[in-house]
């Protein structure tokens, strides 16, 4: 397992005993990769320019194949570099192309059916919108982090709930699993939910539309989630 994993799996702290550790950067891919060896480049530059701890592979409408190629070109790119990778949605591929962990929505596998086939020592993530409850039996479950949002409008993906921000400090107060954001997070809006209680900030198209380039974006949200604490 990469060693950003052990980094994601182990960001769970007593509450309430400050200082907490700093909120960190979880990239998550466009949805549409059309040159794989040059993203793959782009995405080292990427990693190199900052500190991520994780990349999720999130790819719509493709091909199990496809899946595979993109594990295949990116994958070692990320864990070179100490970044775990979470493939979104699948447990079944995620656990037979190797990867560190797996995301599961609402709508797709369980937490209890994703554990079964990644195992007991993969990472799991859930999705859980707006919904405290939904968050506490994931964590009551033994999910790894639960993920809030959409926090703002995004032309990622299509989104319906819209948690208030607080939801990440009351979870910051009262659980030890934890949270990442997620849904329109730029680097203008990440510091809020850093300092809000968020352990980690999901971000696509704000680094890999940035005008300066992603690995830019990457050092601008480090440094602004690093000026936060």
């Amino acid at each position: 397992m990469a060693a950003g994993s052990s980094h994601l799996r182990h960001m769970a702290r007593e509450p309430l005993v400050p200082p907490r550790p700093p909120c960190a950067l979880y990239l998550i891919t466009p949805p549409a990769i059309p040159d794989l060896s040059a993203f793959a480049k782009t995405l080292g530059e990427a990693l190199d320019a900052g500190s991520v701890a994780a990349l999720q592979i999130r790819l719509k409408d493709v091909s199990d194949e496809a899946v595979l190629a993109a594990v295949e070109a990116l994958k070692p790119v990320a864990q070179a570099r100490g970044v775990a990778v979470i493939l979104n949605d699948r447990p079944d591929l995620a656990s037979r192309f190797g990867c560190d962990g797996v995301h599961v929505g609402q709508s797709d596998a369980s937490y209890a059916e994703a554990r079964r086939t990644m195992g007991p020592n993969a990472m799991i993530g859930v999705t859980c919108h707006d919904s405290r409850e939904l968050a506490m039996d994931a964590a009551e479950a033994g999910a790894d982090y639960v993920a809030f949002g959409a926090f703002f409008p995004t032309s990622t993906k299509e989104t319906t709930h819209r948690p208030e921000i607080d939801i990440l400090t009351i979870w910051q107060e009262t659980v030890e699993t934890p949270c990442v954001a997620i849904g329109g997070i730029t680097v203008q809006n990440a510091a809020e939910l850093a300092r809000a209680g968020a352990d980690f900030v999901a971000v696509s198209g704000a680094v890999w539309n940035h005008p300066d380039g992603p690995a830019a974006a990457v050092r601008e949200f480090d440094q602004v989630l690093a000026a936060a604490f």
